[in-house]
């Protein structure tokens, strides 16, 4: 890392990223009296939504809970036009959130952060871009999100490819045309399903390349019924109080019995009625399918049922019905349409866990059985999950250790806000925390509402800073290791445990017991005066 000589700037805090964490992360310290210096390597706010644009992009959480609750004159205002917003509208939001609250006068934007360093002596973190030049700040907030660090394809022969390539969470802001195109596509993950249902109509011809196929449900996408959503603003408040202690920031009504034990006609029902209702409401039909195996092999042949009515062809079915894990366990996905795209006669699957991609050839793939000519590749092949984004980063705490070292057998966090040897410095939904297995923007608000009153308390009683101590990092790391493991989840290699990246260590890193149960934990830790955090003077 270079830095200048002296800071050109000293700020309060220095915030990374300008999404929806590093919004709402700068308006709280605003509130605070702060001044705050806010990096972004794009050229505009939203994050992930700015970065994916690629074809069919929308989220996955439906678009009147995926939104920011703590201003009730924002949510009564804005208006959203879909069930699951598309990216184009969620990017708008997080334009009218910025210009709302006159946020971008304090972001950077076109810079990213080269690294940041901890200087002991002045109790500051020197923060130097990617243009070389260092600010200093006593406080550093990482809101560099989980899912912003793409997976590039490294198949031999890229380079020499002569037609057109994209990643989709690096998708170019200007247009791409599939129109008379052979449009290879990797990956059927979130992006590759979606990317999947808006490519099929407009190209020549659509191979898709599937490793490994996962589970997806129906979204039943569609305009909002705005006699509805007018009922959810006059009780928005309620609604959200309920988000913040549900199970993953979503109120869902369960069954509350375990599947295995219902008889076989009253489930049959109560999976219809989840289906009919759509979205990730059916894994929260019973409490029990992402911890108990039996359950969730009930729930999985009811979706492989599903998939069987929606392709006309058995074999074909046969091939997009997930056999290596359980229903969940890998990002579930939410679709309008993703199976019935394989009716059509311009769309062709490819099985490459049977004949793996050997090389991209000059005009197209070649996989271990077949040459597949191409005037285009979309590779939807996801991210470096989780830690990836951080790890980009040099950062170094007390005494120049940096968080690579310390991290190189997997992260170590407390409570996936902190970490020992980096004080002053927070992570919004880091390694540890819910983040990924939950409703981003409630996990995000929760998280920065305890960073905003961790801050506020060090200001009042003079404290210098602020870090877990090493017990109770080692301890959390226990906790989130052993709720883990009372789920599915660890059991099945996924981006979760990091083994979509080669060379990273593999371990489930979320915290796996809940949004509520989590926001609980952390409650209590407050109440006890910050229990496990080491405060030193000024």
């Amino acid at each position: 890392m270079k830095e200048t000589q002296n800071p050109a700037a000293h700020f309060d805090a220095v915030v990374i990223g300008a999404g929806f964490a590093g919004l709402y992360m700068l308006h709280r310290l605003r509130q605070l009296g702060f001044t705050v210096r806010v990096f972004e390597r794009g050229d505009g706010v939203g994050g992930t939504w700015y970065w994916n644009r690629y074809p069919g992009a929308r989220c996955d959480t439906e678009s009147v809970t995926y939104s920011f609750s703590f201003d009730d004159e924002l949510q009564q205002e804005w208006e959203w036009t879909e069930r699951y917003a598309p990216q184009a509208e969620i990017l708008a939001y997080a334009n009218h959130v910025a210009e709302r609250f006159d946020l971008k006068r304090d972001i950077v934007f076109e810079t990213g952060v080269a690294g940041a360093r901890y200087d002991a002596t002045d109790g500051r973190w020197l923060v130097t871009d990617e243009r070389g030049q260092t600010v200093s700040a006593r406080f550093l907030i990482s809101a560099v999100g989980c899912l912003s660090a793409a997976a590039m394809p490294d198949y031999p022969g890229l380079a020499e490819f002569r037609g057109e390539w994209y990643h989709t969470g690096q998708w170019p802001h200007e247009a791409v045309s599939f129109t008379g195109k052979r449009v290879g596509l990797v990956g059927t993950g979130s992006s590759g399903v979606q990317s999947t249902i808006a490519i099929a109509p407009q190209a020549a011809h659509l191979t898709v390349f599937q490793r490994t196929p996962n589970y997806s449900i129906p979204a039943w996408n569609g305009p909002l019924d705005q006699q509805a959503t007018r009922a959810l603003k006059a009780n928005y408040a309620e609604w959200r109080a309920r988000s913040r202690y549900a199970q993953i920031g979503i109120p869902f009504d369960s069954n509350g019995q375990a599947a295995k034990s219902v008889p076989p006609a009253e489930r049959e029902r109560e999976f219809e009625a989840a289906w009919a209702e759509g979205g990730f409401n059916f894994v929260m039909a019973y409490p029990d399918l992402l911890t108990d195996l039996d359950s969730n092999r009930m729930a999985a042949d009811f979706v492989a049922r599903k998939i069987r009515e929606k392709v006309a062809d058995p074999a074909l079915a046969a091939k997009l019905i997930p056999t290596d894990h359980p229903l969940g366990t890998k990002r579930l996905c939410v679709d309008t349409g993703y199976y019935e795209t394989f009716n059509r006669d311009n769309v062709t699957l490819v099985d490459i866990r049977a004949a793996p991609i050997e090389r991209i050839t000059p005009t197209g793939i070649r996989t271990a059985d077949a040459d597949y000519p191409l005037d285009m590749i979309v590779f939807a092949t996801g991210f470096d999950a989780i830690t990836g984004p951080l790890m980009k980063l040099d950062i170094r705490g007390r005494d120049g250790v940096s968080l690579r070292d310390k991290w190189a057998d997997g992260p170590r966090t407390y409570l996936g806000l902190t970490s020992v040897g980096f004080p002053n410095f927070f992570m919004i939904t880091g390694p540890g925390s819910p983040s990924v297995l939950s409703n981003m923007l409630m996990s995000i608000e929760q998280h920065v509402d305890f960073i905003t009153d961790c801050i506020a308390m060090l200001e009042q009683r003079g404290i210098g800073a602020i870090e877990p101590s090493a017990q109770a990092e080692a301890d959390w790391g226990t906790t989130v290791h052993e709720v883990g493991h009372t789920t599915l989840y660890p059991h099945v290699q996924s981006w979760y445990t990091g083994a979509n990246i080669a060379g990273k260590p593999r371990l489930f890193t979320p915290y796996a017991g809940g949004v509520g149960t989590y926001r609980r934990i952390c409650e209590q830790v407050v109440a006890r005066d910050y229990e496990g955090f080491v405060l030193q003077p000024a």
